[in-house]
């Protein structure tokens, strides 16, 4: 594997590790003057400079910091937008890029810059060896963790603005100016080198970290599951040969940035990197997670029921610490009153003070019509739910009581439904599980728990409320009595549907990726692909999954299911260029001013989204950085 020695941009420049490390991890040189030497003269500060290097993980449980916002899955109220919700605006610019990684934003506030973190790391590196009271085989565990770090910095990166300078090492103090302004590597050398240190580290971490003080902690199975997910968006169209959007985009060398030959190859090997991952994890007991503690006493009676099973299931399984499919955690969860649970979380009409429940992170129409039926089809393929009227108010009936309130009105598109639904989204007349009950949503205006109140900007101004997030015994009296647990950065369920998907691509349909799609649909207790896909009395396009152009729209249509509200789906929009199909449409939600069920049930835009094709398809760089490194070019658009 080809290695390379390339170095940062003139921007970032090293007085010693650590100063761009967040409070919440330890400051190594507070008054900015301490030797280098110092940092690694024993164990304990060496321990320091390890969590320094862990400290740039983004914090997706950060409201203002989280890139699970970009998207089209959720919004918030009109005069309450984040960051990530105004970049959807088409909000961005080149002159102060909104939510950038490479120089970080909101003063680091939010994210430091994943340069300088790189640049810790290449320091960490440089010195571990220097420590005098460890032993060879903890520097060398340590060592590759931090490898890992450096190569998951890049891949961000990576995901972000595609082809990027590599840093392998850091600029010498002696570097002349030419040195320093360095250019972009090739998007095919930036996953190569992502990849070869992937590898590297894999060679020395241990199978699974399984002491819980250090759970978060970098370990191969960890390792493996990333480089599934890595090589899955090397093959993906977005990278692969993307003439389409790149062929003249160029350094100023001339050399060509993007490949512009689809390399059917790259699915090969995403495929057999996911079979490497399943089987390490498999083998260290990593699991799909299905619920086993104690159940609410107003659902005890309908746990025969396999819809409130799967529900459960599901609903546990992102918000339970450290459960058995929690591949990756972020161990170091927000603490602050900027929590995105506090953001998701109903008010409680029970409670006094709601100082930690502000109800404005709102799915949009499109996620609530984009999970199954109770069948396991989308809304559109099932002949036994009544598309057309979908919209249509109706009195629910008791048969439906698990999922809504029997004798309210709702409209059609909230009964029978998925489980996944119903544990992911709240619906006027539906349910919600928080502070540790069950409440009757009552979402029209003025009511309560869910309405929007006079005057008030704290609201779910889809008329839908995210409950994914929301923890079952979190309190919102207070941020201290919201249940904590790590933001699942990558689990078991994405590597089944890695699988699928590389191995459709590669290979075209078969049992092997129905199989795969089958463990994460048993999770939530819905029929098998192939059985429900060929009953000519349920699916509308019967046998779909037989084709590989089908079975692909099944495969993308199953991920946005899972990993709904988990900060993929914008990702994968990207990398699959759809951005101008999903980004570019009005986000769509209830009227949720009225008080009437009538004027309550008629769908209004509540927001917009725009998606130039192709600048937004990456980031801007800063102009400043441009300005001083003439041979950095910026991305095509900007």
């Amino acid at each position: 594997m080809k290695r390379f020695s390339h170095i940062l941009v003139t921007t970032l420049v090293i007085i010693a590790l650590g100063l761009g490390s967040c409070k919440d991890y330890l400051d190594i040189v507070p008054d900015k003057t301490q030797e280098l030497e110092l940092l690694f003269d024993r164990r304990e500060q060496a321990f320091k400079a390890l969590a320094t290097c862990y400290s740039y993980l983004p914090k997706n449980d950060d409201l203002y910091g989280t890139h699970a916002l970009k998207t089209d899955e959720l919004t918030t109220p009109l005069g309450q937008p984040t960051n990530a919700i105004n970049i959807m605006r088409g909000y961005q610019s080149v002159n102060a890029p909104l939510m950038g990684f490479w120089k970080g934003y909101n003063g680091g506030a939010y994210q430091n810059s994943l340069f300088n973190g790189i640049n810790d790391c290449n320091i960490f590196l440089e010195n571990i060896h220097e420590v005098p009271d460890m032993s060879m085989e903890e520097k060398e565990v340590w060592k590759a963790e931090v490898t890992f770090l450096k190569a998951y910095y890049h891949f961000l990166l990576v995901r972000s603005y595609g082809p990027i300078p590599i840093v392998d090492k850091n600029i010498p103090i002696t570097a002349s100016v030419e040195e320093m302004r360095v250019s972009r590597n090739t998007v095919d050398e930036c996953f190569d080198y992502i990849v070869s240190n992937i590898n590297d580290a894999m060679e020395v971490l241990p199978d699974r970290v399984s002491n819980s003080l250090y759970l978060g902690r970098i370990d191969k199975t960890i390792a493996a599951a990333i480089k599934s997910r890595v090589l899955l968006y090397a093959a993906s169209p977005l990278f692969n040969g993307n003439a389409e959007y790149y062929q003249d985009f160029i350094n100023k060398d001339g050399t060509q940035l993007f490949n512009t030959s689809y390399d059917n190859e790259k699915w090969k090997a995403a495929l057999d990197a996911t079979v490497e991952a399943i089987n390490l994890a498999l083998q260290n007991n990593v699991s799909m997670f299905e619920f086993t503690g104690d159940v609410l006493e107003a659902d005890q009676r309908d746990m025969q029921s396999t819809l409130m099973q799967g529900l459960y299931h599901y609903k546990y399984m992102f918000t339970e610490k450290w459960n058995s499919e929690l591949i990756w955690g972020h161990s170091m969860p927000t603490t602050e009153w900027y929590q995105v649970q506090a953001a998701s979380l109903m008010k409680s009409p029970d409670v006094s003070s709601n100082e930690a429940a502000w109800q404005w992170l709102s799915p949009t129409m499109r996620m609530a019509e984009a999970y199954y039926t109770k069948n396991g089809l989308p809304i559109d393929e099932d002949l036994t739910f009544d598309y057309e009227n979908r919209y249509e108010v109706l009195r629910i009936p008791l048969a439906n009581r698990i999922e809504a309130q029997p004798g309210q009105f709702t409209t059609n598109l909230h009964l029978n439904r998925e489980a996944r639904f119903y544990a992911s989204i709240g619906f006027d007349r539906g349910y919600n599980r928080a502070y540790s009950k069950k409440h009757n949503l009552r979402m029209r205006y003025l009511e309560k728990p869910g309405g929007r109140q006079e005057n008030s900007n704290d609201y779910l101004i889809s008329g839908y409320l995210l409950k994914k997030y929301a923890h079952v015994n979190s309190e919102g009296t207070s941020y201290a009595n919201l249940v904590k647990y790590p933001w699942p950065i990558i689990r078991m369920a994405e590597l089944y549907l890695n699988y699928a998907e590389a191995y459709n691509e590669y290979n075209g349909p078969s049992q092997e990726v129905y199989d795969a799609l089958n463990i994460v649909r048993d999770r939530v207790r819905l029929p098998n692909i192939e059985t429900v896909w060929s009953d000519a009395t349920l699916a509308k396009t019967v046998n779909k999954h037989q084709s590989q152009d089908g079975l692909r729209e099944i495969i993308q249509q199953e991920r946005t299911i899972e990993l709904a509200f988990e900060g993929h789906r914008y990702h994968d929009v990207r990398r699959l260029k759809q951005g101008a199909k999903y980004f570019n449409s009005a986000v769509k939600g209830w009227s949720v001013n009225e008080e009437e069920y009538v004027d309550y049930y008629n769908i209004i835009d509540v927001g917009t989204r725009s998606f130039i094709t192709p600048r937004d398809y990456f980031q801007p760089i800063d102009l400043d950085e441009i300005t001083r490194n003439p041979n950095l070019v910026q991305n095509p658009g900007w």
